[in-house]
């Protein structure tokens, strides 16, 4: 038998017993170790998230790690046994953008683990097995749960092409945040300054190789400063002060979620200073690579921000504490 936490609707979720599901042609059958919880996944809980987002009913859980049980039909054999996280995205892998390898842009139609297909609050999940990434035998499952945010800020990293001697600032010390300063500290800037209005986040920061914390207030005297500024946080100001905080002719890459209202950019200020502005969503193939090996060289540890481990029972105290505004609450786990 498997168990499944499923969200009917918003705000309803129930906990079902079903055989253990059978992998098809190509995919494999995972036996979950331990999935995060993010705003996101509060966001399909809640209702919040956009209709095109989301599929209910949905079992949740797009940050996960685990070991394969068993391959379907033409999934090498040798799999079993391994450790293993997989991408979310389900890219067609045939299209335009997916054949220049940026397959988080994928033109085949939204489809993600955890969103529109079944996801890993349960015991068990199937997924192809082209998205899987295998770990090292020795990997940690507990930290590893956390590599599908550390793809996405691999891919900020990507993008922001940050090199050493830069100024780099990043903003917000949530889990992106944290990520995020330990692989810009691993190139070596000449400063690396994290911006969050949590005291303790910034400790944190410090401790995972930020040279200096601050709070927003005290950053706005920093306005021009940074060759390189990594948005983490989504907040509605956060968008609009991080290119403030960018040099003329400087570097800044977006991976908050923001909602509908957020202040918007100063195109003036945009034009002028002649700042060069991306955005990240996911993470492509290329990323998920990035942040495997940096897990496994031991650049990236995302033990430290684990504060919260449930079991599947528990989902409605684990899901009412992300997002409830604790500053001790970092991530939060379930453990199948």
């Amino acid at each position: 038998m498997s168990r499944a936490l499923i969200v009917d609707r918003p705000g309803s979720h129930r906990l079902v017993r079903r055989d253990e599901p059978v992998p098809g042609p190509g995919e494999v059958l995972v036996r979950v170790a331990a999935a995060g919880i993010c705003m996101s996944d509060r966001e399909v809980y809640d209702g919040h998230r956009a209709a095109s987002y989301v599929r209910y009913p949905i079992t949740p859980g797009h940050e996960w790690s685990g070991t394969v049980r068993a391959v379907g039909e033409g999934v090498d054999p040798a799999l079993v046994g391994r450790k293993t996280v997989a991408e979310g995205f389900r890219a067609c892998g045939v299209c335009e953008r997916c054949r220049c390898g940026e397959t988080s842009l994928c033109g085949g139609g939204y489809a993600e683990t955890g969103f529109t297909e079944p996801g890993a609050f349960a015991d068990h999940l199937t997924v192809p097995a082209r998205l899987l990434h295998p770990l090292a035998d020795d990997a940690d499952l507990r930290a590893a749960a956390l590599l599908e945010p550390a793809a996405v800020i691999a891919a900020a990293v990507r993008t922001g092409r940050p090199r050493p001697g830069e100024r780099i600032a990043v903003v917000g010390a949530g889990t992106l945040g944290l990520l995020a300063t330990q692989l810009l500290a691993a190139v070596s800037p000449a400063r690396l300054t994290v911006v969050d209005p949590r005291t303790a986040r910034g400790e944190q920061a410090l401790r995972f190789g930020a040279s200096e914390s601050l709070v927003p207030e005290e950053a706005a005297v920093l306005d021009g400063v940074f060759d390189l500024v990594v948005e983490t946080a989504g907040a509605p100001s956060t968008a609009a002060s991080s290119c403030l905080l960018a040099r003329r002719g400087g570097r800044v890459v977006l991976t908050g979620m923001f909602a509908p209202g957020a202040d918007g950019i100063d195109p003036v200020h945009l034009s002028v200073s002649q700042l060069e502005v991306r955005s990240v969503f996911g993470a492509p193939s290329r990323a998920w690579s990035d942040a495997v090996r940096a897990l496994g060289t031991g650049l990236l540890d995302p033990a430290p921000l684990i504060t919260h481990e449930f079991p599947l029972e528990r989902f409605g105290e684990a899901i009412d504490l992300v997002g409830g505004g604790d500053p001790k609450t970092g991530k939060v786990l379930l453990r199948p």
